[in-house]
């Protein structure tokens, strides 16, 4: 398995594995379609910020960051998403990923990262308790799918100490 940048002719490859999951999980609340297209587009507006997970010619998993959110302060606090095509999960590509999504936020002097996670996704927010990262707080019917409301879980990891 290798982790690296993507690149534009991984579009349709990604495309492959996040599309399925956005459409059929609640891991987005996005109804936006994930198709080659779209992962095109975020390769080129995120420069050393998108990354896959794969194996031989197989494309097995997508990693991501940018800023949590708009205007100059929240600057140094990066959001990232992690999704895994089924096959790949537990064989060590999470973590893989996130090692990059973590080497290349603090190169960009991030503070921290932010994962906001479904709180039907155990599997997710069990990860992240694993990776390190502490539970911030719950928004309750944050986001809608499937015909109902749905709580988002908030967890943060710091990745430089505070001065």
């Amino acid at each position: 398995m290798i982790v690296r940048d993507a690149v534009a002719a991984d579009a349709a490859a990604l495309a492959a594995v996040v599309g399925p999951i956005a459409e059929s999980t609640t891991a987005t609340f996005d109804a936006t379609v994930r198709d080659a297209a779209w992962c095109a587009a975020l390769i080129a507006a995120r420069p050393g910020a998108v990354f896959v997970a794969a194996e031989g010619d197989a494309m097995l998993g997508l990693g991501t960051f940018a800023a949590f959110r708009g205007g100059t302060g929240y600057a140094r606090t990066m959001e990232h998403t992690i999704m895994l095509a089924p096959e790949a999960r537990g064989r060590g590509m999470g973590p893989a990923l996130l090692r990059r999504i973590e080497e290349a936020a603090r190169a960009a002097d991030a503070h921290s990262l932010i994962a906001a996670i479904s709180a039907e996704n155990a599997a997710g927010l069990a990860f992240h308790d694993r990776q390190g990262f502490a539970h911030a707080g719950r928004l309750s019917q944050a986001g809608w799918k499937f015909g109902r409301w749905i709580d988002l879980v908030l967890m943060q990891k710091m990745l430089h100490a505070a001065p």
